[in-house]
């Protein structure tokens, strides 16, 4: 490295401070490692020249490794007092943490991960890494993968102000990254890294076609036979290798060289599974070189190698382990939980309901909040009331209190009386109205929402929408539609970006009622007569607003407000934060709702508090700029969430000369997420130098329904530190609350929110089932009983009862009063000094096998497991599908386009091993998804429900999948267990006698004399004497009937093109006879195949028609070919019952004709002889009658015998299972399923685009477990056409078998479930 020699603690300050710079780049993913060490040479290269002058660096310190690309650079030495240079290159704004999001930063936690991987150090999982084709995930270079950022980043993350070139849809970028190699051969694609594939002479390109795969030896392969081989040598394959002619495939399978019929159209030089035109499968595998077993089948290649690490790795123990227990009802057919006695429980008594302090009365309160806005619009108009910033972070106007109320009235008279027609009003006092205001525009927004309530119509905010494929969208016209809003409010500006259609109208937005829109730009409003006011009534409970809320599935809901409880809420926020008249509050929230709603608009007001509202669009440019308003206005409350903390720390080198000593409060919006308390101490440990004190950061904890559930008040100097707790997470995980004292690593420190709201009452129930109050060292859902609170979710009638008016109850089940409360969605407790502590929310919870698990705290715990080259910019969504009867975890992160395919592998498995150790929790599958495409929340966050949507439909497209089903399905069905042989036929009789049952056996009608004489015409020559023969029933129909049409061929339109009537099909039959007779030289019991109909045939009759010395020769020999590979004749019998002789000429297998032709039953009649057909079916009896007037005994016929698989002791057939895989994505063309070594292969031709490939691998898994109950060990995606269908439309499982396992079909994808 550049430093080599160099002291870097002697260098100037200046050089260091660059030093520190370049190596957070590094860390943060901002600059490659080549140009990292450009750079520093650079900065180095004076100092290094000074020092190499003055000594030669010691011998040793040539060897001294640098950064690198595999494990990043600790940060330098900054000096955070000291003044930048003049020379400095100029920093960015704002640069984004490329390693993980600073929300859920703990070092505590960290250092916990680390611990429980070290663990799994020397026990390293020998993991069989996915194997892709080559197209499907090579990216092209950096500067043209990196993907356009549409919202520049997350609100819950950091986010940089970096361009990223021209603006590219997501699926533009993922298109071009999945098919950045062009060149890239198919039939190498299948190698994985650091496998080479041997070199080919160019061929012309006409006749270019993939090399024949070389599979690659495992280490050891010729010297330690692996137990999948053993097991291979025990497979009997009737087909010899090697005996084939080339150019032939195997036994009636199509020609490699030519499509499959009319299922996929393929070039003429198509090759399928890597083969070249002509080659057989045989010659394939002759030239292969690799080891064989048993009768000549490959299995030391690369698949069989993966396939027994998998294998291995299942080998090792589940936990918790399978207690055995199957049930055939549906009920009941998973595993019964067994509770286990050392499970923590609840042991504290039934707490109390805490009450909070009481509402003070004010006497000059006034009596509604328009009322206040008429007050301070009236005495105090010069005043500001509201200070919006431009995109540097300057102040971009001011709106003073008689504007805002000369403006909103306004707005009030035109809503009213200036729409429509004087004889027709479209707005009435009630009415519902949507609000779409940007985040940068607060005064417009202001202006409109205070109209509204002047003006007694219902104002919905909601976010501006950007396009019909916006996250959400049609669940934002939901709540549109249950709200009944007809009419949107809008600015000129946001009107004019809004996306229209090609005439110029506002789209119609998926889901939306039509809506009309309003400008409210004041150059468009009427200003009222002298005469006109607003009537501003007292508070009631009328619906003042409503505000939305989306819920864990994505449906978005509207909470309505009532004016009493808007005004209630100030009151009590008043009291709770000790709001004083004329301050100044810095919000940098999102006004439309929540905190930066009830603080920042509505209490503001009520207080003549100015507001310096912070957009989002300025904390993206100019991070710092919320501390710069506190530092130039002196504002006493500052309205923040963690994530601005953190932009904040990432910045504060710019800010030296700031001070926060004026603030009083600094309230954290999200104090109630556990992960806060980190970003808290660092943001003070950070300020603490600029004035801030530790008393006045106060979190809170708030949601829709019950709004303001607690907060911390702000403190005095010298008063005791707010309360912690480090709560074991195994404890969390059963709901119960214990201090951690064994187990270091599975720990989880919470802080205090404070406590409840004044004039407020709360208790915690049960999250599940009846409200049942908890008890006090039980983690419970907070409900609130208060005036200041949501009244419903509008329109919505059914779930507001479950929600808005809960009774709790006693252990008994008595309910404790008559008055109502409302559930919050958080989950916590109630501490020392009632205070609250809050542990996470409802629409995070995950329920796995009876366990909570939070999802938060499993972000935190992936994020600490070094992310800085795989996870982009932090993006990680956790949420849990249902499948099997239970909740399984599936993680999805953005990955960085520079990462490799074997850091992303190495980061998932390590992340698997930490979720393991810290949370005991299986995961059921991890995605990786190219950076900057989960869909987005309108501030940039990552839209979970809409996330969770795409990974069921199959739509996520995913670059690297990771799933684990024999980890976390832990309920599977116990395997059946064989019946013993030997059971006699007095015990079977005994045994039906005991249960009521009979035999399974039906019987069909008799053969009798035939009684109809027009049948006995068409049969006979004479009444007297049947055919023996079906010649002589031919010869005489053609004689009798000779137009009589015996077959109709019909051509794919299914118009008949051909017929055979009895007189034609005679004459064919005896020039084919002929044709034999003169020509082949057979002579009589010879075998002729019939391939096709020959087209020279003699005119001439043969002189003689055979004739058979008796009914027990041979007439024809008909075969059939299972999956199993076996092909075998069958000899018939023509003047008798339908059973079938013996098989034609089988050879050491003597035993196969008496067990299928001459079985005998063990109970009933034993000496009949049974001929065995092969298939697998029941007999029923049905209400129907036969013609003796018994009950009619159905057969239902299931399926093939051989075609069967069994596994867990069960027998699956496999086109079951391949109509479910069929049915489950769209790009599913044709499948099949085989078993090898106790393992279930999924093979799936993709009929779609190759982004899909991966899509398939969870949705395969899923239906597979949810139908048939089975996990799948192996799902492999092949392109259209691979599955070698016979000309009989018949799948050859057994063939795609052998060439899976000789590393034969060139898959798009092979996954490998753990």
């Amino acid at each position: 490295m550049a430093e080599r020699g160099v002291d870097v603690s002697a260098l100037p300050q200046e050089v260091r401070e660059q030093l520190a710079e370049l190596d957070l780049e590094l860390s943060e993913g901002d600059i490659t490692q080549k140009g990292y060490e450009k750079k520093r040479a650079k900065v180095l290269a004076p100092y290094l020249t000074q020092t190499q002058n003055l000594a030669p660096p010691p011998a040793y310190d040539a060897q001294s490794p640098g950064p690198s690309s595999a494990s990043a650079p600790e940060p330098g030495p900054s000096n955070s007092s000291s003044s930048s240079s003049r020379h400095r290159r100029t920093r960015r704004p704002h640069r984004s943490s490329g390693t993980r999001d600073e929300r859920y930063r703990s070092d505590i936690h960290t250092e916990a991960v680390q611990a429980a991987l070290a663990k799994h150090k020397e026990e390293k999982m020998a993991l069989p890494m996915p194997t892709k084709r080559r197209s499907a995930y090579v990216q092209s270079p950096i500067d043209n993968c990196t993907p356009p950022d549409s919202s520049s980043s997350s609100d819950d993350e950091a986010v940089s102000s970096e361009s990223a070139g021209p603006q590219q849809s997501p699926d533009t970028w993922i298109n071009s990254s999945l098919h950045g190699s062009s060149t890239s051969s198919s039939a190498s694609s299948t190698l994985s890294h650091g496998e080479s594939r041997p070199t080919q002479a160019p061929q012309p390109q006409s006749q270019q076609v993939p090399p024949p795969p070389a599979p690659a030896h495992p280490p050891h392969s010729h010297s330690q036979p692996s137990a999948l081989a053993e097991a291979f040598a025990q497979t009997r394959i009737v087909r010899r290798i090697g005996r084939d002619p080339v150019g032939v495939g195997p036994p009636d399978m199509p020609s490699h060289a030519q499509a499959r019929g009319s299922r996929v159209d393929l070039p003429s030089n198509a090759v399928v599974r890597g083969m070249s035109r002509g080659q057989s499968r045989s010659s394939m595998m002759e030239t292969a070189d690799v080891r064989r077993v048993g009768r000549g089948v490959p299995v030391s290649s690369r698949v069989s190698t993966k396939i027994q690490q998998l294998l291995n790795t299942l080998k090792r123990p589940k936990r918790p382990p399978l207690s055995e227990f199957f049930m055939d009802d549906q009920e009941e057919i998973v595993e019964v939980p067994q509770a286990d006695p050392n499970t923590p429980k609840p042991e504290g008594r039934q707490i109390i309901p805490v009450k909070g302090e009481p509402l003070g009365v004010v006497s000059n309160w006034p009596p509604a909040l328009q009322a206040a806005l008429a007050r301070w619009g009236a005495t105090q108009g010069k005043s500001p009331a509201l200070t919006a910033l431009d995109i540097t972070g300057k102040p971009l106007y001011t709106l003073t209190y008689g504007k805002l109320w000369s403006r909103s009235v306004k707005l009030a008279y035109t809503l009213l009386n200036k729409l429509g027609t004087k004889n027709e009003q479209i707005i009435k006092p009630g009415d519902r109205v949507a609000l779409v205001y940007p985040n940068s525009d607060p005064g417009m927004f202001w202006v409109a929402f205070y109209g509204c309530l002047l003006a007694e119509v219902i104002p919905v905010p909601i976010e501006v929408p950007l396009s019909r494929k916006d996250a959400g969208s049609s669940q934002v016209g939901f709540l549109l539609g249950s709200c009944g809003v007809g009419l949107a409010l809008t600015s000129e500006i946001c009107l004019k970006g809004l996306p229209k259609t090609p005439t110029g109208e506002i789209l119609q937005f998926k889901g939306w009622p039509r809506l009309k829109w309003v400008v409210t730009d004041s150059k468009y409003l009427t200003k009222p007569s002298k005469d006109w006011q607003p009537h501003i009534p007292t508070a009631n409970t009328d619906t003042a607003y409503i505000e939305y809320k989306a819920s864990k599935e994505g449906t978005v809901m509207g909470v309505a407000v009532s004016k009493v409880a808007m005004l209630t809420h100030c009151q009590a926020l008043t009291q709770a934060c000790n709001y004083c008249e004329g301050e100044t509050l810095v919000n940098v929230l999102d006004f439309k709702k929540d905190m930066g709603l009830w603080h920042g608009v509505l209490t503001s007001i009520m207080n003549r508090i100015h507001t310096i509202s912070v957009p989002y669009a300025v904390m993206k440019a100019c991070p710092q700029s919320w501390v710069q308003r506190v530092h130039i206005h002196k504002a006493r409350v500052a309205l923040a969430k963690c994530r601005d903390l953190h932009w904040a720390m990432m910045a504060h080198r710019e800010q030296r000369d700031t001070s926060l000593a004026s603030l009083r409060m600094l309230i954290v919006a999200d104090g109630a997420n556990p992960w806060s308390v980190s970003s808290c101490d660092a943001f003070l440990n950070v300020f603490q130098a600029h004035g801030l004190k530790s008393e006045v950061i106060c979190p809170c904890a708030t949601s829709p329904e019950a709004m303001t559930v607690a907060i911390r008040r702000p403190g005095v100097a010298g008063a005791p530190l707010p309360a912690r707790a480090v709560l074991s997470m195994t404890g969390l995980s059963h709901g119960v609350i214990r201090v951690n004292t064994e187990d270091k690593n599975s720990a989880l420190t919470v802080q205090d929110v404070g406590h409840v709201m004044p004039g407020a009452l709360m208790c915690i129930v049960k999250p599940d089932g009846p409200p049942m109050l908890c008890k006090t060292d039980e983690i419970g859902e907070i409900v609130v009983n208060s005036r200041a609170g949501g009244t419903m979710y509008y329109g919505l009638s059914g779930v507001t009862k479950n929600t808005f008016e809960v009774i709790p109850v006693n252990a008994s089940g008595t309910p404790i009063g008559e008055i109502p409360f409302v559930r919050s969605g958080l989950l916590g407790f109630v501490g020392p000094g009632s205070l609250i502590f809050v542990v996470g929310k409802n629409e995070g919870l995950l329920m796995v096998s009876g366990r909570r698990h939070n999802a938060d705290d499993l972000v935190a715990t992936a994020l600490a497991v070094e992310p800085v080259k795989t996870v982009y910019r932090g993006r990680i969504a956790v949420f849990s599908v249902t499948v099997f009867y239970d909740e399984r975890i599936v993680i999805v992160a953005e990955q960085r386009p520079d990462a490799s395919e074997e850091d992303s592998f190495q980061w998932m498995s390590r992340v698997l091993q930490a979720i393991d150790s810290i949370h005991q929790v299986g995961l059921y599958c991890l995605a990786l998804v190219p950076a900057n495409t989960l869909p987005k929340t309108p501030l940039g966050g990552i839209h979970i429900s809409d996330t969770k949507q795409l990974f069921l439909e199959g739509a996520l497209h995913p670059c690297n999948i990771l799933m684990c089903p024999h980890t976390c399905v832990t309920n599977m069905p116990k395997p059946r267990q064989k019946q013993p042989v030997g059971v006699g036929p007095a015990s079977i009789m005994v045994g039906n006698l005991v249960a009521g049952k009979r035999i399974a056996q039906a019987a069909g009608r008799d053969l009798g004399l035939i009684e109809d004489q027009d049948l006995v015409r068409k049969l006979c020559m004479w009444p007297t004497m049947m055919h023996h023969f079906l010649t002589e029933a031919l010869q005489w129909r053609a004689q009798t009937d000779p137009d009589h049409t015996l077959y109709v061929l019909l051509n794919a339109k299914g118009v008949a093109v051909c017929t055979a009537t009895c007189v034609q099909l005679h004459k064919r039959a005896e020039k084919i006879a002929a044709a034999l007779m003169e020509r082949s030289g057979i002579n009589i019991g010879e075998n002729v195949v019939l391939l096709y109909p020959p087209d020279d045939l003699p005119r001439k009759r043969p002189p003689t028609i055979y004739k058979p010395p008796n009914a027990e020769m041979i007439a024809y020999m008909d075969f059939s070919v299972s999956t199993t590979g076996m092909l075998t004749g069958v000899k018939i019998w023509v003047n008798s019952p339908h059973n079938a002789t013996e098989y034609y000429t089988i050879y050491g297998e003597e035993n196969l004709q008496a067990d299928h032709f001459n079985t005998k039953l063990s109970f009933g009649d034993p000496q009949t002889l049974w001929a065995r057909t092969g298939y697998l079916g029941f007999v029923k009896r049905t209400e129907l009658t036969d013609s003796s007037g018994d009950r009619h005994d159905a057969l239902f016929v299931v399926g093939s015998l051989d075609e069967t698989l069994e596994l867990r002791g069960l027998r699956y057939h496999p086109i079951d299972i391949e109509t479910s895989v069929s049915r489950a994505h769209r790009s599913i063309g044709e499948s099949a399923v085989f078993t090898w070594t106790n393992l279930l292969v999924v093979v799936a031709e993709l009929c779609g685009s190759e982004q899909d490939a991966l899509d398939l691998v969870p949705l395969v898994t899923n239906v597979v477990l949810e139908e048939h109950h089975l996990i799948v060990g192996v799902v492999v995606i092949v392109d259209p056409g691979v599955i070698p269908i016979n000309s009989r439309g018949e799948k050859q499982r057994m063939h795609l078998r052998d060439s899976f396992l000789a590393d034969q079909l060139d898959p798009i994808y092979v996954a490998y479930n753990m």
